[in-house]
């Protein structure tokens, strides 16, 4: 397939392209034929009927020889030594539509078909040759160059043959490759939503195991004090919407297997034991929080410290060098938690690690905080900064929804 405008506009008018040659290659073999009747009287009438019969002929199964790859060549030879019995030895029409033809042939058979079709073409040169020789219109080196011509266009097609089979194996290996990206791609979500479903399994199994507790409470302080019964009946209520949120999450998601913890998942109440963690690597960390801290939904909680700890994790693994100082943001809304983690670490010198995408080009990191910011209908942005640096940008609804 031709890469460039004009290769492809060629493509798409072969057909206009090989009449107007043909055409036009008639026309100049015609001139050669009448000025063999009219100027040399080497033709009667007759056989110059029969000769622009005979190129007619070639000229116009020409551009058909896509179409017919046995037929036409063989036609343009057969036709071409039909000329010899006429007399007229080498005329333009047989001559260049030998040419063409070889290298036609080049471009679709084997190089022994091509190098036989070669030595007829030579053969007929030199037979075609003898009158032109005889009257010195032309020598003998004169026609062995175009013998050697004839070769020559026909190991240019055999070349364009090869050039186009390598171009279609770098495309068969392009789309290969394009397809092992997406299946790993593929696997790494799979792997990460799963992952993910383990984990609201566990809030969601912590939350039913509290809800057992205070009903039981309630049940057993329900005559006794109907009051604090009526109170933790309210926070069973809670809990269980909260729960009943968490396993809508959950629809979709494939579990590979049921193990679970019981303990409490960790939320951003955390986040200041594991910045201390990566201090302790001899990080620099700083923690900016603004707004009214609020107490987030459990699963929320859960995704926004993951995202927290893998954007630690990706800057640590990814700044290079120069990575001296992670800022960690995080911003209260009435409706939404905004997390910002910057670095200072991917400058000129490390933009290797990057893809053209502005997303590090190495492991799954931001396939599962995208997966965790989607699963509860937020929003994550990972790119480089202006600066220089890195930042993971992620939005959290308080109370979104899949």
């Amino acid at each position: 397939m031709a890469s460039t405008p004009l290769g492809r506009w060629a493509e798409r008018h072969a057909l206009l392209i090989d009449g107007v040659v043909a055409a036009l290659l008639f026309l100049y073999d015609a001139m050669y034929l009448t000025g063999q009747y009219a100027g040399f009287g080497d033709l009667s009438v007759p056989l110059l009927v029969v000769g622009l019969v005979l190129s007619a002929g070639m000229c116009v199964l020409y551009p058909f020889r896509r179409r017919w790859p046995f037929l036409v060549p063989a036609v343009v030879l057969a036709t071409a030594w039909g000329y010899i019995a006429l007399g007229v030895g080498l005329s333009p029409a047989p001559l260049v539509l030998s040419g063409l033809v070889l290298y036609f042939l080049g471009t679709r058979f084997s190089w022994q078909a091509t190098f036989l079709a070669a030595l007829a073409v030579a053969a007929w040169v030199i037979v075609a040759a003898q009158p032109v020789l005889e009257r010195d219109y032309l020598r003998i080196g004169e026609v062995g160059v175009l013998v050697l011509t004839g070769f020559f266009v026909a190991t240019v097609g055999l070349f364009a043959q090869a050039r186009r089979r390598h171009v279609e194996r770098l495309g068969e290996v392009n789309a290969q490759l394009a397809r092992e990206r997406d299946a790993q791609a593929a696997i790494a979500a799979a792997e990460e939503r799963a992952r993910i479903a383990r984990e609201i399994h566990d809030i969601v199994s912590h939350s039913l195991g509290t809800m057992v507790v205070m009903a039981d409470g309630a049940a057993q302080t329900a005559i006794a004090d109907p009051e604090q019964a009526s109170r933790a009946m309210a926070r069973v209520r809670d809990t269980g919407r909260g729960a009943m949120g968490e396993m809508r999450r959950m629809l979709g998601v494939l579990r590979e297997d049921g193990t679970a913890s019981r303990a409490p998942q960790p939320g951003l109440g955390a986040l200041e034991r594991l910045l201390e963690e990566a201090r302790g690597t001899g990080l620099r960390v700083d923690l900016q929080v603004s707004g009214v801290p609020v107490s987030l939904p459990a699963g929320v909680d859960l995704a926004a410290y993951r995202i927290v700890q893998e954007a630690l994790t990706n800057a640590r693994k990814h700044g290079g060098p120069l990575l001296s100082l992670v800022t960690v943001r995080v911003s209260y809304s009435d409706d939404a938690v905004d997390l910002r983690i910057s670095d200072d670490g991917v400058d000129a010198a490390t933009a290797g690690e990057v893809g053209a995408d502005g997303h590090h080009s190495s492991g799954h990191g931001l396939v599962g905080m995208r997966e965790r910011a989607s699963a509860y209908g937020g929003s994550l942005e990972a790119a480089r900064r202006p600066g220089g640096g890195f930042e993971v940008h992620a939005m959290l609804p308080i109370e979104g929804e899949r």
